[in-house]
């Protein structure tokens, strides 16, 4: 082969998940060794969700936003609540294989 002569090393790889995968791939030859260190990061679809509260007025409702890391790394998230009347934690921590809870509370101020 010469200087500007290319192999294509075609690979497959069908995540069942989003994360980070890691692997090696060897290749030997008469004359040569290499190791290729890969890693695939998967990101999952975005979704768009809606919420909907029906509370009194006046009264505080909090519904539990579950967040599943199926990863292989831990996830801190950084919550950015638009809005008004609504609040919860700035940060919330999700452990490798753990579902984690994210309180989101309405609180109204009047009517609407």
């Amino acid at each position: 082969l010469g200087e500007s002569d290319t192999v294509e090393l075609p690979i497959k790889f069908t995540p069942r998940y989003a994360g980070s995968f890691h692997c090696q791939i060897l290749l030997k030859s008469s004359c040569d060794i290499r190791l290729y260190e890969i890693e695939c990061v998967v990101n999952a679809d975005q979704a768009d969700a809606q919420l909907e509260f029906l509370t009194p007025a006046y009264q505080t409702v909090t519904q539990e936003i579950p967040i599943t890391n199926m990863s292989s790394q831990d996830w801190r998230f950084e919550a950015v609540l638009e809005g008004q009347c609504f609040s919860g934690p700035p940060a919330i921590n999700v452990r490798v294989g753990e579902t984690a809870q994210y309180p989101l509370t309405f609180k109204p101020v009047a009517e609407c």
